[in-house]
């Protein structure tokens, strides 16, 4: 899962950073308004967590932006402003959580964490898709009820087909969800393949069938065959 960190405060966008990156999250940081409103005009996330006092603009911003080019994206407002009505300003323009500086980045991984399960998994603690099934806590996956044990880039690459099944994906996009502000075109998209060949065949190995779908000239669909 992507996340986009909008915090001016550069230790403490590292912090969140560094914490969430240990919970298997893929981040990227804005540390200015126009870098955040660049990045979410590019690309796709599954939460941002935004401060809403920025050297050059306001958080409110953002998060009006998101709700218009991306609805659903999971928004968390973190902010030293504790006012009642920042907060209801925030939650009536789409922002889906709002936390007062300073908070325990334990608590903002849990918020993060349950966000993403209401918005992608409608709330379940297993996300099911055929005989496929994914323990989200335990970050652990279970083919016709046999665990499959696949590597941190697998199971995110399969996170990402289970949350766009009979969507044509294309390599691009994979490889970007995948590696973020990370990614070097060549190397990544050769990547890609190896993660979906691989992914593909531990599937297949615990009884499952084979629902990556090759699309020629665009990428991949995650759909039953």
């Amino acid at each position: 899962m992507k996340i986009l960190v909008v915090e001016d405060e550069k230790g403490l966008a590292e912090s969140i950073v560094a914490y969430l990156s240990r919970e298997g999250f893929i981040c990227e940081v804005a540390n200015t308004f126009w870098q955040a409103d660049e990045k979410i005009s590019l690309y796709q996330y599954d939460c941002t967590i935004v401060d809403l006092t920025l050297p050059d603009g306001d958080g409110f911003n953002i998060v009006q932006t998101l709700k218009k080019i991306a609805a659903a994206t999971g928004i968390i407002i973190i902010s030293a402003r504790n006012t009642l009505e920042d907060k209801i300003k925030g939650l009536e323009i789409g922002s889906d959580d709002y936390m007062t500086k300073p908070f325990h980045l334990s608590e903002l991984n849990a918020r993060v964490k349950s966000l993403i399960r209401r918005r992608n998994f409608g709330g379940n603690n297993d996300m099911i898709w055929k005989e496929i099934r994914v323990q989200l806590q335990s970050r652990k996956v279970f083919v016709a009820e046999k665990e499959a044990v696949l590597s941190r880039k697998e199971y995110d690459l399969l996170l990402y087909f289970l949350a766009n099944t009979d969507v044509a994906l294309t390599k691009e996009s994979i490889a970007e969800h995948l590696w973020g502000d990370h990614m070097d075109s060549s190397d990544s998209l050769d990547m890609v393949y190896s993660h979906i060949k691989n992914l593909r065949k531990k599937i297949i190995e615990k009884g499952g069938k084979d629902y990556i779908q090759s699309i020629y000239g665009i990428g991949y669909k995650f759909t039953a065959p």
